[in-house]
């Protein structure tokens, strides 16, 4: 830490920066959807995006005025068409895009309704460790770390890159 603020995973370090050093931080909720046997849930970035059919966390902007929460129950009907219970706030990541400054905002989610619809054309998978989707976001990596830790798994998360 410097500052009291962390340094920003870098994704893709060798290309430019759009928007340069001091870009504004774009603030990201995101759903870590676990089932009852530890399962959780990956989608793929839909067609047309940023990184278009890598697999992350669904999830999405916060807009101005909503809280965390209030974006992810939002962006998850919206995106996959749960409706969710609790949300429990777990860890926040800063990743540095080379398309954006990002402030993800990781939230466990064990109670929902609805069956999985993707709406934006992305596919899922229940994953577990390791990952076998791919290629992975690098902004979903350190999440499969931490579950990695809580879980005592000593191999490696993800397959490939």
């Amino acid at each position: 830490m410097k500052g009291g603020v962390t340094q920003p995973l870098v994704a893709d370090g060798h290309r430019p920066r759009e928007g340069g050093p001091d870009r504004a931080e774009v603030e990201v909720a995101v759903g870590v959807l676990i089932r009852p046997d530890g399962a959780f849930l990956l989608t793929s970035r839909p067609p047309g995006k940023v990184y278009e059919g890598y697999w992350e966390f669904p999830g999405g902007k916060v807009e101005p005025g909503e809280t965390v929460e209030q974006a992810l129950r939002r962006e998850l009907v919206e995106e996959i068409g749960v409706t969710i219970g609790a949300v429990q706030p777990w860890r926040v990541e800063r990743v540095d895009y080379p398309h954006a400054l990002v402030r993800l905002n990781f939230c466990k989610v064990v109670d929902w309704t609805g069956e999985l619809h993707m709406h934006e054309g992305q596919s899922f998978a229940w994953e577990r460790l390791p990952v076998q989707v791919r290629p992975v976001l690098p902004g979903t990596v350190p999440v499969l770390q931490w579950f990695a830790q809580e879980r005592g798994f000593d191999g490696p998360t993800h397959t490939g890159a």
